[in-house]
């Protein structure tokens, strides 16, 4: 006896063309179509050969004076030696004149995903330790 779920399947779909299709009616549709797509003799048809793409736009150069957010940081860590939060950080690294904002609107958010990513990839060689939520301190290894 069938359970009550095999009562209200459908039934599997047939396996077989039906009799209304003609057999080649595939083969027919795929050899017009090629020969329609194929020209005899268009000039206008004839392919022109590709341009060659254009070389991507160099990296802007950072001037020698000017230090990353992440150069700056370690210095700052350094200089104070105390864990500093990272709003704190973009502040004293602008009063001291080590690095500003290039007009983005979420610097701390920009540096503290720096900062982690710093120390979870390089582990113990980074320059950089969490101490606490959003707290960073030098690591004393740089």
């Amino acid at each position: 006896m069938l359970g009550c779920r095999a009562a209200r399947r459908a039934p599997p779909a047939p396996r077989y063309r039906l009799f209304t299709e003609k057999p080649d009616a595939g083969k027919k549709a795929a050899k017009t179509k090629a020969a329609k797509a194929t020209p005899a003799a268009d000039p206008a048809a004839v392919p022109t050969p590709r341009a060659t793409p254009e070389p991507p736009a160099p990296a802007p150069v950072q001037s020698p004076n000017q230090m990353s957010a992440l150069d700056a940081a370690a210095l700052v860590l350094a200089e104070t030696g105390q864990p500093l939060s990272c709003p704190e950080l973009i502040a004293a690294m602008a009063a001291k004149g080590y690095w500003s904002s290039p007009k983005g609107k979420t610097p701390a958010a920009t540096l503290y995903a720096a900062l982690t990513r710093e120390a979870t990839t390089k582990g113990a060689t980074a320059r950089f330790r969490k101490v606490g939520p959003g707290r960073f301190a030098g690591s004393g290894a740089a």
